[in-house]
């Protein structure tokens, strides 16, 4: 009987082995074939879904960044007016095209469309009535690279957005980062490369680790638009301002030592300056850039699918993906890990929204004493002031991380914007009683978006208007166009 037992207990360890290691030889013919190249693809190809043919777990995963659903407590991947949660950023942009609208990002998938969507480019038919450059298009699309291949550098800088409405179709994508050839990644912006230069560093020394850091870095940077550099012709190039550092003095430095400004706020008059999204520079001063994690180990973990393991191009929130992303190197609950991101969020948060009003209350303080005579000399150092707080604002604002990334370092920038707005309006106080003024300046409804933008003299109504016909007769135009365009474009299939 034992014997019978042995044999048979014998039979179903073999029979399992067999199936391990059937399984094993499976994977392994699977991933020998995983990615056998379907087609070949050459140069600049912008067309996920052909890069898609060759790599289709990554393509799939990609498409994911469609999805809208995903919420956390102070971000989104899908729509949230950014202005309507905070009006009093509408006084801080005023005379800006942002103080129009300003809507949280979406995910990688929605570039075009939220570009073409978004009423701070107005509703350009056409060059000649185009005030945008075409320099906003630089970031949304891998037909970017395409066309300064094609036209050279400079050349697309000088354009106008509608110029390229019908050439700029495909939203970000696989081109964007890899070499085609290799797959490895690869910088296809040149602002990110001249800016190491300027630092004198050579990119391509650079790891695959730091690339997986950098490729993010040739868009979540902060940067302006430098009209008078050196055979630029006037293009509205884009350059980064690291050449001093890059901590948001250094780059107040290098501003000012240019005498570089965005735009000239039209209540204070202050000269101001407009952080874009500096994601890689506050992401440098925190815990985890300092330990070696770069970007693409929280925002597009490792995944295994049929034994293969890839990375997950459902680029989003770390918090969307808690246990392929956090739990690699974080061992505690769900729970507590969410909850500490949201308590180091809140507090910079909380920064953030009491130095914005008294920002708010100090351009319209400054209105009020430019209305009752008040001279240059008087009102210099207030502006400055202005400026400095405000940058610093927007510097940790601006950021997609919502202070996570770096949240001491945020803490930091905010109390000394805070410190800074402090002394203007006290300065601006003496200013005002100077001039007979001796109480608080009356202040339109600080908590109204509508209010607002009706107090700098937006009318959004016409603005909608303007969009929608915009949206509905220009867009589907260019859209054929590009469409039909890359219909007569060689598909090289691998036989």
């Amino acid at each position: 009987m034992k014997n019978w037992i042995l044999f048979t207990a014998t039979i179903v360890v073999v029979f399992l082995l067999s199936m391990l290691v059937y399984s094993i030889m499976d994977r392994k013919t699977e991933a020998r074939f995983a990615y056998h190249p379907q087609v070949a693809i050459e140069g600049i190809e912008p067309r996920d879904s052909l890069w898609g043919m060759n790599y289709p777990r990554q393509y799939q995963s990609y498409q994911k960044t469609l999805d809208t659903t995903f919420k956390s407590k102070y971000n989104t991947s899908g729509f949230r007016d950014a202005l309507e949660e905070n009006p009093e950023s509408i006084i801080l942009w005023a005379g800006y095209a942002f103080s129009k609208g300003y809507n949280q990002p979406r995910g990688h998938n929605h570039a075009i469309r939220d570009v073409l969507s978004s009423v701070r480019i107005g509703a350009p038919k056409d060059p000649e009535e185009d005030n945008m450059p075409s320099t906003c298009w630089t970031c949304k699309s891998p037909d970017v690279p395409r066309l300064m291949s094609e036209l050279g550098v400079t050349e697309f800088y000088s354009k106008k957005l509608s110029d390229f409405g019908s050439e700029i179709i495909n939203p970000i994508g696989c081109a964007d980062c890899h070499d085609p050839k290799t797959m490895n990644l690869t910088i296809t912006r040149p602002a990110l490369i001249e800016a190491y230069q300027a630092m004198g560093k050579d990119i391509n020394k650079a790891s695959h680790q730091e690339m997986r850091s950098l490729v993010c870095a040739q868009c979540h940077v902060e940067y302006y638009f430098d009209k008078n550099k050196p055979d630029a012709k006037g293009a509205a190039y884009v350059t980064f301002p690291w050449k001093d550092g890059f901590t948001a003095e250094d780059m107040e430095k290098y501003y000012d030592s240019i005498d570089f400004a965005d735009w000239v706020h039209p209540l204070s008059k202050a000269r101001m300056l407009k952080a874009q999204h500096p994601d890689y520079e506050i992401y440098s001063f925190g815990v985890h850039a300092k330990r070696g994690v770069s970007c693409a180990d929280c925002h597009m973990p490792y995944g295994t699918e049929g034994g293969q393991k890839f990375t997950d191009h459902h680029i989003g929130s770390p918090l969307a993906n808690v246990e392929n992303s956090c739990f690699v190197c974080h061992r505690e609950k769900v729970s507590d890990l969410v909850n500490d991101v949201y308590e180091r969020q809140g507090k910079v948060k909380q920064g953030v929204m009491q130095l914005q009003r008294h920002i708010a209350m100090a351009h319209l303080e400054a209105e009020k004493a430019w209305k009752l005579g008040a001279t240059e000399a008087k009102m210099a150092k207030i502006l400055k002031g202005i400026r400095n707080a405000q940058w610093r604002w927007d510097y940790v604002s601006a950021s997609h991380g919502a202070g996570f990334h770096a949240p001491l370092e945020s803490s930091r920038i905010i109390a000394s914007g805070s410190a800074i707005i402090q002394d203007a309006r006290v300065e601006l106080a003496r200013v005002l009683a100077s001039l007979g003024h001796n109480e608080p300046v009356q202040m339109p409804n600080l908590s109204s978006k509508s209010a607002l933008q009706a107090y700098i003299g937006i009318d959004l109504e016409k603005e909608k208007i303007q969009k929608a016909n915009f949206l509905e007769q220009v867009v589907p135009k260019w859209l054929k166009e590009g469409k039909e365009r890359e219909a007569k474009l060689k598909v090289n299939m691998i036989q």
